[in-house]
């Protein structure tokens, strides 16, 4: 679809719109991704025009829940890049060790694929009965599903495959149970875990903690709401902690890069100076 000459102030217009009246901020939000994510809302809602999507979100209360689905990022898998869960275990798990208590952060949970591998892997590495992972998002739907844990058995060959290349001593059989098509993950996992709402755009630092992980999650920003996050994130970390990115995301031009050092220029880990 051929983008207008006014398609870019319709879709800020839209932004705005959103923000004033459900508090929701995605005017930082890089602006090629957004552009996709409102094509597929407006294909998928029968809206020709932003403009037309803007009038439903104002003035119909189904339409804002069903575009917030399009806006938000809900693509993810257990142990996903299994590379990086296999240097957590080796490099940053033995320091993790050090700790009577340890709190981590997962910002952007979606539907929980990230907080529950972190989850099984500490259980793995037996420092999970002292853990408290706080797993945040801005899409309420999304953090109901991460609550409940429960996956289409489909998606299991892809979760052992990646669980067992992140150097896992155990089955992942042994973390789930199977009923009715769907796989679901044990409750001692999910009494570990706090979900919240959070925005890296608009909300403030909630807690110190030893560990946080964003990962997939600030390639959709633009330069400054990068920024932001990353900000929160260093707020966060106690001295010596340590954070998780994407295998595209980098601190390298950040104005918070002399803040970390980064341990191995293999993966996205990052710890806090």
């Amino acid at each position: 679809m051929m983008i207008g000459p006014d398609e870019d102030i319709e879709i800020r217009l839209l932004l705005d719109a959103i923000y004033h009246r459900f508090h929701y901020d995605f005017r930082s939000y890089s602006m090629a991704s957004i552009r996709r994510r409102l094509a597929q809302a407006r294909a998928q809602l029968g809206c020709e025009t932003t403009s037309r999507l803007q009038e439903r979100v104002l003035h119909d209360p189904q339409t804002f829940p069903r575009l917030l689905q399009f806006l938000t990022v809900q693509v993810s898998d257990l142990f996903r890049d299994p590379s990086f869960f296999a240097m957590l275990r080796t490099e940053i798990v033995p320091e993790l060790r050090t700790y009577p208590s340890l709190k981590v952060w997962v910002a952007g949970c979606s539907t929980g694929e990230e907080v529950y591998s972190l989850a099984i892997a500490f259980r793995e590495e037996g420092i999970l009965d002292r853990t408290t992972f706080y797993a945040t998002d801005i899409n309420p739907d999304a953090l109901r599903k991460a609550e409940a844990a429960v996956y289409p058995l489909e998606r299991i060959p892809t979760f052992t495959e990646n669980h067992r290349l992140s150097g896992a001593p155990t089955s992942l059989s042994e973390h789930y149970t199977a009923a009715y098509g769907s796989a679901v993950l044990d409750r001692s996992l999910r009494k570990q875990i706090v979900f919240s709402d959070h925005s890296l755009a608009t909300d403030s630092v909630f807690a110190e903690v030893q560990l946080v992980t964003c990962r997939n999650v600030l390639i959709y920003f633009d330069k400054a709401l990068q920024d932001r996050a990353l900000g929160l994130m260093r707020d966060s970390l106690c001295r010596r902690g340590f954070l998780g990115l994407g295998t595209k995301e980098t601190l390298r031009f950040s104005s918070h890069a002399t803040a970390f050092r980064q341990p191995s220029l293999a993966e996205q880990w990052y710890q806090r100076c």
